[in-house]
């Protein structure tokens, strides 16, 4: 009897052993056969940015008007700050924006965009996450923008920085409600890229009068100083080696031949499908080129979205001599989404376009996401369903850029806007509209009338004139 008890003990152990090497190959390489682990989601995920629901926020700051008249220096305080009723205290506090936040001050406002870091006084987190923002819906009456084109975004395949609404108050006293903004930094990289992630770059000018070729992304010399604006707004401390790699693959760029090599080139035509859709002019294919992530990994780079407060062709809105033409933008090419002279120093989009290749495949996109995201009614839904769920709080909001109502307009315009592209779109894809800029110059009969749409009711600044209610 003992060696019988004897024998089958030692069986249960070789089983054991065995149940355990096949749990650690699973572990190891979970993520190759197809296993998405547990830990990959991180928690703040499900937390602040369930999408389903308007979440709530308090900060609780010492000197809450003494932040506000120090606004525009973008200082951090600390703050506690108590999300959906959980609290995190020495939170770190700033206001955020360029021209936003100049104006907001401009006009004597104090609803400014907001950033919160968890990790900038100590090491902490919110169930992972490093940073967000909290946007105040500058120059957008629908509070839809940005919810919208990462929508669109996320639905193409981008890496996308998560986001949801939330209802914001500050020291017991209702503020308003704002998106909060997954900000592009090492959750954000962790939670696309995985734990061995490359380098995270957010190019941007000093002054759009210089030339900032490195914000274009073009290629200049090997020199890691002429690329200063790329690297002055690094995210991750990168080597030499790092910055080299990242040189080379502008290097190639430039070249227009073996860009598969250099260019994540699938996740670059879904990026510039959505961002041609949006008519996005405050961005890498308008005139300031900037507004963007840039990602690289292993000597290959992709691009990011980032800022669409200006985006559904309201850049030049508040100009002194702005374009409000909505057939003009409802039917904006999506061939050449910009002048000659833009298109010729934006390599990323115009040496991909070249071959026909990846031209054609361009063009797929474009139908996927006028077939499934417009076509399907799922575009409506959504932006039904999002009405419903913030309409009680932007009626109450205490400190919004407009009124109830114009709030209402907002939605119903960028709504009409949206549909009407599609129409235009679809019909570019079919040849029935033309599809670059010297083709609509010649011949317009065919565009998408658009003359219902008012392009301001999404937003300008004329709005703050009027001052928060």
């Amino acid at each position: 009897m003992p060696m019988m008890r004897s024998r089958y003990i030692d069986m249960i152990c070789i089983l054991g052993a065995a149940a355990a090497l096949t749990l650690t190959v699973l572990f190891m390489n979970g993520e190759k056969l197809g296993l998405t682990p547990a830990s990959s989601i991180p928690g703040y995920e499900t937390r602040l940015f369930d999408p389903s629901r308007v979440h709530t926020i308090d900060i609780i700051i010492e000197d809450w008007e003494g932040f506000l008249d120090s606004a525009p220096e973008e200082e951090y305080s600390p703050c506690t700050l108590i999300i959906d009723g959980e609290a995190f205290s020495n939170v770190a506090l700033r206001a955020k924006g360029n021209n936003s936040r100049r104006l907001t001050e401009e006009y004597g406002l104090d609803r400014y965009s907001l950033k919160v870091e968890f990790d900038h006084y100590t090491y902490s987190s919110y169930y992972g996450l490093d940073k967000f923002s909290l946007d105040a819906s500058f120059q957008d009456n629908s509070y839809m923008k940005t919810w919208i084109a990462y929508d669109m975004m996320a639905y193409m395949g981008v890496p996308t920085p998560l986001c949801s609404y939330v209802w914001v108050r500050v020291n017991g006293e209702d503020w308003g409600l704002f998106l909060a903004v997954e900000e592009p930094e090492e959750a954000f990289a962790r939670r696309n890229f995985g734990k061995d992630y490359g380098q995270l770059y957010k190019p941007d000018y000093r002054s759009l009068n210089d030339e900032n070729a490195d914000v274009a992304l073009r290629y200049t010399d090997d020199d890691i100083d002429s690329y200063d604006n790329i690297f002055r707004n690094a995210k991750f401390n990168p080597s030499d080696g790092d910055k080299r790699a990242l040189i080379g693959a502008l290097k190639t760029l430039s070249s227009g031949e073996n860009l598969e090599s250099a260019v994540n080139v699938d996740e670059v035509l879904r990026y510039f499908t959505v961002q041609v859709f949006v008519v996005n002019l405050d961005s890498y294919l308008g005139r300031t080129g900037h507004n963007y992530f840039l990602y690289e990994e292993d000597g290959r780079i992709s691009i990011l979205p980032w800022d669409y407060n200006l985006a559904f062709a309201t850049y030049s809105l508040g100009m002194p001599d702005p374009v409000n033409d909505s057939t003009l933008y409802v039917n904006y090419p999506i061939n050449t989404p910009a002048a000659g002279e833009v298109m010729l120093n934006r390599p990323l989009y115009h040496n991909l376009m070249k071959h026909d290749e990846y031209f054609a495949r361009y063009h797929a996109y474009f139908d996927q996401l006028i077939g499934g995201y417009f076509e399907s009614g799922y575009f409506e839904d959504f932006i039904d369903q999002t009405l419903e769920m913030i309409r009680p709080w932007a009626e109450k909001d205490p400190t919004a850029f407009c009124s109830y109502e114009d709030f209402l307009l907002g939605v119903d315009t960028i709504k009409e806007f949206c549909l009407l592209r599609a129409e235009s779109v679809r019909g570019q894809l079919d040849g029935e509209i033309p599809s670059t800029i010297r083709g609509q110059t010649e011949d317009s009969s065919s565009f998408v009338n658009a003359s219902s749409v008012w392009l301001p009711d999404m937003g300008e600044i004329a709005d703050l004139e009027d001052g928060v209610r």
